[in-house]
């Protein structure tokens, strides 16, 4: 395994960044669902 040691290290890491970038877009996702935000009202991108 020698020669495909830096492509294990770097397959870990790719994984490693996947798992943190998908539990952070699901833990903002459940930021935004929450009770405190249903009277926000976002502004129209157009106006």
């Amino acid at each position: 395994m020698g020669e495909y040691t830096i492509y294990a290290i770097l397959g870990i890491l790719v994984v490693v960044y996947l798992i943190i970038t998908l539990t952070t877009k699901r833990s903002s996702n459940h930021r935004k669902d929450r009770k405190f935000m249903d009277d926000y009202k976002r502004r129209d991108k157009n106006s």
